[in-house]
């Protein structure tokens, strides 16, 4: 089953929201978006422009670079065990995230990555 990149971008910038304490229609105001579509943003329903994804990372205090990197690591773990269940793991990821640079705390932090990839 592969990823999908606006999967993984509407779950950093929803957890990101959350761990702010913040509802969905406070940052859609602040980012000037619709409610409506800030949710389907979030839900992985709708691809984001990038300015719209520069707004509401404006609304969150939230510089885009550190959500997409956060969207790359995700991205990364979810091609790794995408990889070992299908048996075709490469050599250079033989010895694990880390070796890839790859933050390890990423599925204590996102356990959902496990369940987009069928784990």
């Amino acid at each position: 089953m592969m990823v999908l990149l606006r999967h993984l971008l509407g779950d950093v910038l929803r957890q990101l929201r959350q761990r702010q304490g913040r509802t969905l229609r406070e940052v859609s105001a602040d980012a000037r978006v619709s409610l409506g579509y800030l949710s389907e943003v979030e839900r992985g329903q709708k691809e984001a422009s990038s300015e719209l994804l520069a707004s509401i990372c404006g609304a969150l205090g939230v510089p885009l670079s550190q959500v997409l990197r956060e969207v790359s690591d995700q991205l990364a773990l979810a091609e790794l065990q995408e990889a070992a269940l299908s048996g075709s793991v490469p050599a250079d990821s033989a010895a694990g995230p880390d070796r890839l640079g790859i933050d390890s705390t990423i599925p204590d932090r996102v356990p959902e990555v496990v369940d987009m990839v069928g784990v």
